[in-house]
């Protein structure tokens, strides 16, 4: 007999690394767009579509959790470095990105500033599990 409750140990992590001096409103909005494409790039992380109980369908969501840190502007810079470093699948948000209103914008506004210089809010990243804990060290588990 199984558990069909039973926690799953997961061998990949998402997650996602906020700068810890944004706003509420930045936070979320910021986590929202990096999260967007794992799917397309990592299809495996999604789960099937959902249905209620009178068959009204839904999306489907990630079939494992996100989990959310937050981490000063150094420990986002030394992250995105180490990410870069091991070829995990990543996502990367920008303080530029805050005053652009398209896709497009957002990505002349990454595009135009190199790697070493850019102004990170936050990233994303989809790997191994220590890999990405490795990624991650210093970071704290968002409030």
């Amino acid at each position: 007999m199984t558990d069909d409750n039973a926690p799953v140990r997961f061998d990949t992590k998402i997650a996602v690394l906020l700068r810890d001096d944004l706003e509420t409103w930045q936070r979320l909005n910021v986590t929202a767009f990096l999260v967007s494409g794992l799917g397309t790039q990592v299809p495996e992380v999604i789960g099937e579509p959902y249905a209620d109980a009178d068959d009204t369908p839904y999306l489907p969501m990630f079939r494992q959790p996100v989990m959310v840190f937050a981490g000063s502007k150094e420990i986002l810079t030394g992250a995105h470095a180490k990410a870069v470093s091991r070829g995990v699948t990543l996502s990367v948000f920008t303080s530029d990105l805050f005053a652009t209103g398209h896709d497009e914008a957002n990505r002349a506004a990454v595009q135009a500033v190199r790697r070493d210089g850019m102004d990170l809010v936050g990233l994303a990243v989809h790997g191994p599990r220590n890999a990405v804990d490795k990624i991650l060290k210093g970071a704290s588990m968002h409030p």
